[in-house]
């Protein structure tokens, strides 16, 4: 419901008299923190439960919740996936042959208004893990081709700055197909072994973006 419908609603319900201009202002704000409240999936792909990229995920849900946010997640990791195979069966819009935990993502990411990405580089590229997930949006392309926030945290043991680009690239083509709008991102180098990010600001940025978005 609209801002103004919900006061105008309430107004004529109770009466500007009993409601007062206090009364008036609180439904205001109670319509306020109603409309920013979002719906957020957070999708992760790192198989390590502990891993770098799952305490960014962790670190985010945490700020996206203090938000007031509804957070919802999908370790891909720890699904059962089943790679697209090109079958068209689902004609881009409809069931796939294939009845696997991906009816998860499904159900929650058509109403979601921020999607998150969560991932270690493997190989200078998404884990194999998400890729799945991501390659099954085909069956659901229909109905998320409507604007969407998304965010990328993204983890790898190397510094160089020039090898987190492939996977920039592919979030940023992917977010360009879909219609959806990059709401910010945390990209954390030089973390390998399973607890090395937190020795770093890294949770502490991904906790600010959640609670920002």
């Amino acid at each position: 419901m609209k801002r103004r419908q919900f006061i105008k609603g309430a107004v004529a319900t109770v009466g500007v008299a009993a409601l007062g201009v206090s009364g008036i202002a609180a439904l205001a704000n109670l319509s306020a923190k109603e409309e920013k409240k979002m719906k957020v999936l957070v999708l992760t792909g790192s198989p390590r439960k502990n891993g770098n990229s799952n305490t960014l995920a962790d670190e985010f849900a945490k700020g996206a919740k203090d938000a007031g946010h509804e957070v919802v997640r999908f370790d891909a990791a720890f699904k059962k996936v089943h790679p697209c195979i090109a079958c068209d069966h689902c004609g881009m819009d409809g069931p796939c042959v294939f009845d696997d935990d991906f009816e998860f993502v499904r159900k929650h990411i058509v109403d979601a208004d921020c999607v998150v990405f969560a991932s270690p580089m493997y190989y200078f590229g998404l884990s194999a893990q998400l890729k799945l997930v991501i390659d099954r949006f085909y069956a659901i392309n229909g109905q998320i081709h409507h604007p969407k926030k998304a965010v990328l945290l993204m983890t790898y043991a190397n510094t160089a700055a020039s090898e987190a680009l492939p996977i920039k690239s592919h979030y940023d083509i992917l977010l360009k197909y879909l219609g959806w709008t990059d709401a910010g991102r945390v990209v954390a180098p030089g973390v390998w072994p399973v607890g090395a990010i937190s020795h770093t600001g890294y949770p502490k940025k991904a906790y600010e973006l959640g609670k920002s978005i």
